[in-house]
């Protein structure tokens, strides 16, 4: 008998820092030490200029739909002590529809362009 099909949705989290003085390679490593059943973070983050000195952090995950919010997720990144974050989702949400059996021969990390 086959799997149910497992629904997974990119998310890409624009993360802002207060001041130019946040370390973000830092503030993106405790980003990706975020662990939860069901998310899955893409290996590598990048940086972006925002205004004035101020970069801002994009950084994507997959998540399964039905194990992961969202909004738990941005509430982690709010909670790093001492770092202040503005986060911002991008729904860049895309449904991908998998097996279990998919999901152990794939972590497609190709789906996460960032």
């Amino acid at each position: 008998m086959k799997a149910a099909p497992i629904a997974k949705s990119i998310i890409i989290w624009e993360v802002k820092p207060y001041s130019s003085e946040v370390d973000l390679d830092y503030l993106g490593s405790r980003i990706l030490s975020i662990k939860m059943d069901g998310l899955v973070w893409k290996t590598e983050f990048k940086k972006e200029p925002v205004a004035f000195g101020v970069f801002k952090i994009i950084i994507g995950a997959v998540v399964e739909d039905l194990k992961v919010s969202t909004d738990a997720v941005e509430e982690a990144m709010l909670a790093l002590e001492n770092e202040n974050p503005v986060v911002k989702k991008t729904f860049e949400k895309v449904t991908k529809e998998s097996t279990e059996d998919e999901e152990e021969e794939e972590e497609d990390d190709s789906l996460l362009m960032v």
